[in-house]
Protein backbone atom coordinates (compact mmCIF):
# COMPACT_ATOMS: atom_id res chain seq x y z
CA UNK A 1 0.00 0.00 0.00
CA UNK A 2 1.63 3.10 -1.18
CA UNK A 3 1.17 6.73 0.55
CA UNK A 4 -0.77 8.84 -1.89
CA UNK A 5 0.71 11.89 -3.79
CA UNK A 6 -1.29 14.34 -3.15
CA UNK A 7 -1.43 15.97 0.19
CA UNK A 8 -2.76 18.97 0.00
CA UNK A 9 -6.03 18.34 2.23
CA UNK A 10 -3.83 17.41 5.03
CA UNK A 11 -3.65 19.44 8.01
CA UNK A 12 -1.36 17.22 10.19
CA UNK A 13 1.34 15.11 8.11
CA UNK A 14 3.61 13.38 11.44
CA UNK A 15 0.96 12.25 14.07
CA UNK A 16 1.34 10.53 16.75
CA UNK A 17 -2.06 7.77 17.83
CA UNK A 18 -2.52 7.06 21.87
CA UNK A 19 -4.58 3.85 21.87
CA UNK A 20 -5.18 2.38 25.22
CA UNK A 21 -4.89 -1.24 25.97
CA UNK A 22 -8.78 -0.62 26.62
CA UNK A 23 -9.99 0.20 23.08
CA UNK A 24 -8.32 -2.96 21.84
CA UNK A 25 -10.61 -4.96 24.22
CA UNK A 26 -13.52 -3.80 22.74
CA UNK A 27 -16.58 -4.80 24.56
CA UNK A 28 -14.68 -7.48 26.14
CA UNK A 29 -13.35 -5.90 29.52
CA UNK A 30 -10.16 -8.35 29.33
CA UNK A 31 -7.83 -8.92 26.59
CA UNK A 32 -7.65 -8.22 22.81
CA UNK A 33 -10.74 -8.59 20.47
CA UNK A 34 -9.44 -9.05 16.78
CA UNK A 35 -12.14 -7.60 15.29
CA UNK A 36 -11.55 -4.72 17.39
CA UNK A 37 -8.22 -4.32 16.36
CA UNK A 38 -8.51 -4.88 13.00
CA UNK A 39 -11.36 -2.20 12.37
CA UNK A 40 -8.80 0.59 14.31
CA UNK A 41 -5.85 -0.93 11.89
CA UNK A 42 -8.20 0.22 8.96
CA UNK A 43 -8.40 3.90 10.35
CA UNK A 44 -4.83 3.98 10.99
CA UNK A 45 -4.21 2.41 7.49
CA UNK A 46 -6.62 5.02 5.82
CA UNK A 47 -4.96 7.97 7.08
CA UNK A 48 -1.25 6.11 6.06
CA UNK A 49 -2.71 6.03 2.84
CA UNK A 50 -3.77 9.72 2.28
CA UNK A 51 0.32 9.93 3.45
CA UNK A 52 0.19 10.56 6.94
CA UNK A 53 3.60 9.61 9.25
CA UNK A 54 1.36 7.65 11.65
CA UNK A 55 3.38 6.66 14.96
CA UNK A 56 1.26 5.08 17.49
CA UNK A 57 1.90 4.68 21.18
CA UNK A 58 -0.16 1.87 23.10
CA UNK A 59 -1.56 0.45 27.04
CA UNK A 60 -1.79 -2.18 28.71
CA UNK A 61 -4.53 -1.92 30.52
CA UNK A 62 -6.53 -4.76 28.63
CA UNK A 63 -4.04 -7.16 29.91
CA UNK A 64 -2.40 -5.38 33.16
CA UNK A 65 -2.26 -2.55 34.97
CA UNK A 66 0.23 -1.52 37.67
CA UNK A 67 -2.62 -0.73 39.87
CA UNK A 68 -3.53 -4.22 40.10
CA UNK A 69 -0.47 -5.02 41.14
CA UNK A 70 -0.30 -2.51 43.74
CA UNK A 71 -3.72 -4.12 45.05
CA UNK A 72 -2.17 -7.50 45.10
CA UNK A 73 0.52 -6.12 47.14
CA UNK A 74 3.56 -6.13 45.05
CA UNK A 75 5.76 -2.81 44.68
CA UNK A 76 4.70 -0.44 42.22
CA UNK A 77 8.23 -0.98 40.00
CA UNK A 78 6.72 -4.67 39.50
CA UNK A 79 3.79 -3.81 38.81
CA UNK A 80 4.48 -1.21 36.16
CA UNK A 81 7.29 -3.57 34.42
CA UNK A 82 4.46 -5.59 33.74
CA UNK A 83 2.22 -3.28 32.15
CA UNK A 84 4.83 -2.15 29.95
CA UNK A 85 5.58 -5.73 28.83
CA UNK A 86 1.63 -5.91 28.06
CA UNK A 87 2.03 -2.95 26.00
CA UNK A 88 4.21 -4.62 23.59
CA UNK A 89 2.18 -7.47 23.05
CA UNK A 90 -0.70 -5.26 22.25
CA UNK A 91 1.90 -3.57 19.94
CA UNK A 92 2.65 -7.00 18.15
CA UNK A 93 -1.39 -7.39 17.81
CA UNK A 94 -1.19 -4.64 16.11
CA UNK A 95 1.88 -4.34 13.65
CA UNK A 96 0.09 -7.83 12.23
CA UNK A 97 -3.44 -6.09 11.94
CA UNK A 98 -1.83 -3.60 10.05
CA UNK A 99 0.58 -5.37 7.54
CA UNK A 100 -2.71 -7.52 6.73
CA UNK A 101 -3.83 -4.14 5.65
CA UNK A 102 -0.45 -3.82 3.29
CA UNK A 103 0.89 -1.00 6.25
CA UNK A 104 4.31 -1.49 6.69
CA UNK A 105 5.39 -1.22 10.46
CA UNK A 106 8.19 -1.30 12.86
CA UNK A 107 7.54 -1.82 16.62
CA UNK A 108 10.18 -0.37 18.72
CA UNK A 109 10.68 -0.75 22.45
CA UNK A 110 11.52 1.78 25.25
CA UNK A 111 13.88 -0.98 26.88
CA UNK A 112 15.25 -3.45 24.51
CA UNK A 113 13.61 -6.70 23.54
CA UNK A 114 15.32 -7.71 19.97
CA UNK A 115 13.44 -10.95 19.60
CA UNK A 116 10.72 -9.07 18.70
CA UNK A 117 11.53 -5.50 18.37
CA UNK A 118 13.56 -2.23 17.49
CA UNK A 119 14.85 -0.69 21.05
CA UNK A 120 13.68 3.25 20.69
CA UNK A 121 15.95 5.32 18.85
CA UNK A 122 14.57 8.77 18.15
CA UNK A 123 16.78 9.26 14.81
CA UNK A 124 15.73 5.63 14.18
CA UNK A 125 12.23 6.42 14.45
CA UNK A 126 12.52 9.40 12.71
CA UNK A 127 13.68 7.63 9.76
CA UNK A 128 10.84 4.79 9.39
CA UNK A 129 8.41 7.69 9.46
CA UNK A 130 10.32 9.26 6.65
CA UNK A 131 10.62 5.57 4.93
CA UNK A 132 6.75 5.82 5.31
CA UNK A 133 6.40 3.00 7.71
CA UNK A 134 3.56 2.94 10.82
CA UNK A 135 5.99 3.02 13.70
CA UNK A 136 4.44 1.37 16.80
CA UNK A 137 5.73 2.62 20.20
CA UNK A 138 5.58 0.49 23.25
CA UNK A 139 6.97 -0.13 26.97
CA UNK A 140 5.83 3.29 27.92
CA UNK A 141 9.03 5.69 28.61
CA UNK A 142 10.47 2.10 30.24
CA UNK A 143 10.56 3.90 33.69
CA UNK A 144 8.20 2.85 36.30
CA UNK A 145 5.76 5.66 37.59
CA UNK A 146 5.31 7.35 34.16
CA UNK A 147 2.06 6.57 32.45
CA UNK A 148 1.96 5.91 28.73
CA UNK A 149 -0.17 9.26 28.00
CA UNK A 150 3.07 10.40 29.27
CA UNK A 151 5.05 8.50 27.14
CA UNK A 152 2.58 9.09 23.98
CA UNK A 153 3.49 12.99 25.10
CA UNK A 154 7.44 12.46 25.25
CA UNK A 155 7.01 10.78 22.28
CA UNK A 156 5.16 12.99 20.10
CA UNK A 157 7.38 16.17 20.86
CA UNK A 158 10.95 13.62 20.34
CA UNK A 159 9.98 12.97 16.97
CA UNK A 160 8.59 16.42 15.81
CA UNK A 161 5.07 15.02 15.81
CA UNK A 162 2.38 18.05 14.74
CA UNK A 163 -0.39 16.81 16.67
CA UNK A 164 -1.15 13.86 19.53
CA UNK A 165 -4.52 12.33 18.92
CA UNK A 166 -5.40 10.33 22.34
CA UNK A 167 -8.12 8.03 21.32
CA UNK A 168 -10.94 7.50 23.60
CA UNK A 169 -14.49 6.13 24.34
CA UNK A 170 -16.08 9.30 24.69
CA UNK A 171 -16.31 11.91 21.43
CA UNK A 172 -14.32 14.69 23.45
CA UNK A 173 -13.95 16.49 26.80
CA UNK A 174 -16.71 17.28 29.02
CA UNK A 175 -17.15 19.36 32.03
CA UNK A 176 -18.05 16.18 34.06
CA UNK A 177 -18.19 12.47 33.81
CA UNK A 178 -21.08 11.86 30.60
CA UNK A 179 -21.48 8.15 32.31
CA UNK A 180 -22.40 9.33 35.45
CA UNK A 181 -24.39 12.98 34.59
CA UNK A 182 -26.71 13.06 31.71
CA UNK A 183 -26.36 16.78 31.84
CA UNK A 184 -22.85 17.11 31.18
CA UNK A 185 -21.23 19.71 28.65
CA UNK A 186 -19.17 18.56 25.88
CA UNK A 187 -16.50 21.19 25.46
CA UNK A 188 -15.10 21.41 21.65
CA UNK A 189 -11.76 23.40 22.77
CA UNK A 190 -9.86 23.79 26.14
CA UNK A 191 -6.58 25.23 26.88
CA UNK A 192 -3.76 22.93 29.16
CA UNK A 193 -3.96 25.35 31.95
CA UNK A 194 -7.86 24.80 32.19
CA UNK A 195 -7.32 21.11 32.05
CA UNK A 196 -5.03 21.25 34.81
CA UNK A 197 -6.90 23.36 36.86
CA UNK A 198 -10.05 21.97 36.11
CA UNK A 199 -8.96 18.32 37.43
CA UNK A 200 -10.53 16.76 33.69
CA UNK A 201 -9.53 13.34 33.65
CA UNK A 202 -8.42 13.68 30.02
CA UNK A 203 -4.92 12.74 30.24
CA UNK A 204 -2.12 12.37 33.67
CA UNK A 205 -1.34 16.05 34.78
CA UNK A 206 2.09 15.08 33.53
CA UNK A 207 1.34 14.51 29.86
CA UNK A 208 -0.86 17.64 30.10
CA UNK A 209 2.20 19.99 31.40
CA UNK A 210 4.74 17.95 28.86
CA UNK A 211 2.52 18.86 25.78
CA UNK A 212 1.82 22.62 27.63
CA UNK A 213 5.48 23.51 27.97
CA UNK A 214 6.31 22.27 24.39
CA UNK A 215 3.12 23.52 22.72
CA UNK A 216 1.59 20.22 21.64
CA UNK A 217 -1.70 20.34 20.71
CA UNK A 218 -4.10 16.98 21.68
CA UNK A 219 -6.99 16.05 19.96
CA UNK A 220 -9.54 14.24 22.45
CA UNK A 221 -11.70 12.11 20.35
CA UNK A 222 -14.35 8.90 20.20
CA UNK A 223 -12.62 6.08 18.06
CA UNK A 224 -16.00 4.78 18.00
CA UNK A 225 -16.36 7.44 15.40
CA UNK A 226 -16.07 5.83 11.82
CA UNK A 227 -13.44 7.69 10.09
CA UNK A 228 -12.68 10.00 12.99
CA UNK A 229 -8.95 9.71 12.34
CA UNK A 230 -9.36 10.57 9.07
CA UNK A 231 -11.55 13.75 9.79
CA UNK A 232 -8.63 15.08 12.51
CA UNK A 233 -5.64 14.95 9.77
CA UNK A 234 -7.98 16.63 7.46
CA UNK A 235 -8.75 19.37 9.44
CA UNK A 236 -12.26 18.44 10.30
CA UNK A 237 -13.28 19.35 13.57
CA UNK A 238 -13.62 16.01 15.68
CA UNK A 239 -14.08 15.92 19.66
CA UNK A 240 -12.31 18.09 21.88
CA UNK A 241 -9.12 19.97 21.56
CA UNK A 242 -6.46 20.96 24.23
CA UNK A 243 -4.28 23.56 23.20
Amino acid sequence: MEPAADQSSLKYRRIVIKLSGEALAGEDRFGINPETVKRIAREIAEVYRLGVQVAVVVGGGNIFRGSVGKALGMEQTTGDYMGMLATVINALAMQDALEKLGAPTRVMTAFEMRAVAEPYIRRRAIRHLEKKRVVILSAGTGNPFFTTDTAAGLRAIEIGAEVLMKATKVDGVYDSDPEKNSAARKIDTIGYLEVIERQLRVMDLTAISLCMDNHLPIIVFNLLSEDSIRKAVTGQTIGTTIS
